[in-house]
């Protein structure tokens, strides 16, 4: 063992260094209350942004803050399907243009799947 190593200490169990000289952070204590009745306080810094819900530890419900702090509402945009993304791009008329000359297409069996079109030359030889 090295001599430099303090006997009796445990590895990361005690700190040797005293509170002298050193400024602790202002601290407030918030109080909320859940659905369940369960009141409790969480403390935290002056300089925080005191949140309107925090979670029971009790309970794991939802509480609210017992100061008065009302969440502020996010403004959540619609959410965008394929349909919205894909009118977008183009309109109605263009889409049932396309749609229509890949039905013939595939009618044709110029395209889609290979054994679709072994079936349909069968058909038409016989």
């Amino acid at each position: 063992m090295a001599e430099r190593t303090l006997r009796g200490a445990r590895l990361g169990g005690q700190s040797f260094e005293d509170e002298r000289g050193i400024e602790f952070a202002a601290r407030q204590q918030v109080g909320y209350q859940c659905k369940q009745g369960h009141d409790f306080e969480v403390t935290m810094s002056v300089e925080a942004d005191i949140p309107a819900k925090w979670e029971c530890p009790r309970c794991g419900a939802e509480a609210l803050s017992t100061a008065g702090i009302v969440a502020e509402e996010k403004v959540e945009k619609p959410a965008r399907t394929h349909w919205d993304m894909l009118l977008e791009r183009r309109s109605e008329k263009e889409l049932e243009d396309i749609l229509k000359e890949r039905l013939e297409l595939l009618r044709g069996g110029e395209i889609g799947p290979a054994h679709l079109h072994r079936a349909n030359k069968k058909k038409r030889v016989s």
